[in-house]
């Protein structure tokens, strides 16, 4: 299941713009279902500065810790709050109440740099054979 209105990083990361210059991010079908059942996310702050690629967190499962990377570089204007106590929404609704953190896009130009929804599709079904 990979949504076609998404933009996709290698480390397995999702963007969808929802507002302006507001974009939601969180991770990838593939990657939850590679991780297990999540047992806890540790989130950033609101208000801290992201740079692209840089670990914004981890996701902890029954079997690995992951850390999770920004996809783009903003300032955090949201975290997901339910995670704290339902951590297995990244496991059941990976790309609707499973997200994780809003930024506020501070490159726009790094959004072309990213993998459209068949290029992510290409990427995962090179890495499973």
């Amino acid at each position: 299941m990979v949504p076609k209105d998404l933009k996709y990083s290698k480390s397995h990361e999702w963007v969808k713009a929802v507002g302006n210059n507001t974009m939601m991010i969180g991770i990838t079908d593939y990657a939850q279902e590679e991780l297990g059942d999540i047992v806890f996310v540790e989130l950033p702050k609101v208000e801290q500065q992201l740079k692209q690629q840089e670990s914004f967190g981890v996701a902890e499962s029954v079997k690995a810790v992951s850390d999770l990377f920004s996809p783009v570089s903003g300032m955090v204007v949201a975290v997901n709050e339910a995670l704290g106590k339902q951590p297995e929404l990244v496991n059941k609704e990976p790309y609707t109440n499973g997200w994780m953190i809003k930024i506020s896009l501070a490159a726009p130009a790094e959004l072309s740099g990213l993998l459209s929804a068949e290029d992510y599709e290409k990427l995962i079904n090179e890495g499973s054979k």
